[in-house]
């Protein structure tokens, strides 16, 4: 019912014939592939913890209610923050908001190896929702600073692409990894990822603050 009231722009005659650059070149921009590197790691790190979480809190002894609860308070904290991220995003950034929802998933990983307590299970799965919701909405809006309109859909396609691969290999490897080598280990895997994105974001933050600086020389 919400979507009957979406109003989508009509495509203008040139974006209907024009197909604009290729792939290659607009991928070969660094904002794209930062985009396209923080939503697809943003959906992957989810993907990965949240499925193995039921898993590893049965192997501990946790009654199913109790991961019922720490699953569902997770989709909440992935979708409740929509209501501001946007208004977070104008008044402090892009960068800074994706950078954020980087760190929570950081913090969610600490909290994890801090213990098996439902209340360790319970904050780490919050913390990666509201982790998820800042740095996927986050590199959605940077990636829509790549393209022009004849390129939206090539564009998004290759996200979008790169983002279900991701979610494919996570969703394939997670209960594999959290039964055999447990959730420690586990959650250290997704250090890697993560840590591609933090120092990722800074980079091009300093790279973008010298190209405008040289451009207002």
């Amino acid at each position: 019912l919400l979507l009957r009231l979406v109003r989508i722009p009509t495509p203008t005659a040139a974006e209907r014939t024009q197909s604009g650059r290729p792939l290659a070149e607009i991928a070969a921009q660094p904002k794209f592939v930062i985009a396209v590197l923080s939503g697809a790691v943003s959906y992957g790190v989810m993907n990965f913890l949240m499925t193995s979480t039921p898993i590893a809190m049965q192997v501990c002894g946790h009654p199913f209610g109790d991961a019922a609860f720490v699953i569902s308070s997770h989709v909440v904290a992935m979708f409740a923050p929509s209501f501001f991220t946007g208004r977070l995003i104008r008044r402090f950034g892009v960068l800074p908001v994706m950078l954020a929802g980087a760190a929570l998933n950081l913090v969610c990983i600490g909290v994890a190896l801090a213990g098996l307590a439902v209340v360790n299970f319970w904050w780490a799965m919050v913390l990666l929702g509201v982790g998820w919701n800042f740095l996927y909405i986050g590199a959605t809006t940077l990636l829509t600073d790549t393209y022009r309109p004849e390129e939206r859909a090539k564009a998004q396609g290759a996200n979008e692409f790169a983002i279900f691969v991701m979610m494919l290999v996570s969703s394939l490897s997670s209960g594999m990894i959290v039964t055999g080598a447990g959730w420690a280990l586990l959650n250290l895997a997704a250090l890697l990822p993560l840590a591609a994105v933090v120092l990722a974001i800074p980079c091009l933050a300093i790279a973008l603050r010298s190209k405008g600086a040289v451009a207002g020389a």
